[in-house]
């Protein structure tokens, strides 16, 4: 529920000119970093990101509890993390891949993210803090 409450909030704090969005100023660090850095970077914001734990925890406990073999265990959690590295991955292959290409695709893509971050930020808490409250609800009206 608390997750939902900081979503609402995080989506009144949106400016209301789209021109005035910024982005979160480790965002904007990136263009400065090394790659070890940027590394370094991504291992801290998995590891440390308070969102990344109800969906690591919600889905361990339905790959653990659904009574699969061992194998199909570990294709459900391999499954798992190349969906959740998406976002990390899908820039790594346009830049690696884009050629010249890559830097106007990517910079769109930098200016998406900080015209939109606090949007996102705040659907993203939202759907996080409904998820194991309509889970409660569902136990509790079955």
């Amino acid at each position: 529920m608390l997750l939902v409450l900081f979503g609402a909030r995080q989506w009144h704090r949106q400016p209301k000119d789209p021109s005035q969005a910024q982005l979160p100023k480790w965002m904007a660090a990136i263009d400065r970093l090394t790659p070890v850095k940027v590394f370094g970077l991504g291992l801290a914001l998995t590891a440390l990101n308070a969102k990344n734990a109800p969906l690591t925890i919600a889905a361990a406990a339905s790959i653990g509890s659904a009574g699969l073999l061992v194998g199909q265990e570990i294709a459900s959690l391999a499954i798992f993390v190349l969906i959740a590295s998406l976002g990390l991955l899908a820039p790594l292959g346009v830049s690696m891949l884009g050629g010249e290409r890559a830097k106007t695709t990517l910079g769109n893509w930098k200016d998406w993210a900080a015209q939109h971050n606090v949007a996102v930020m705040a659907v993203l808490l939202f759907v996080i803090g409904l998820k194991p409250l309509g889970d409660g609800i569902g136990i509790l009206t079955s």
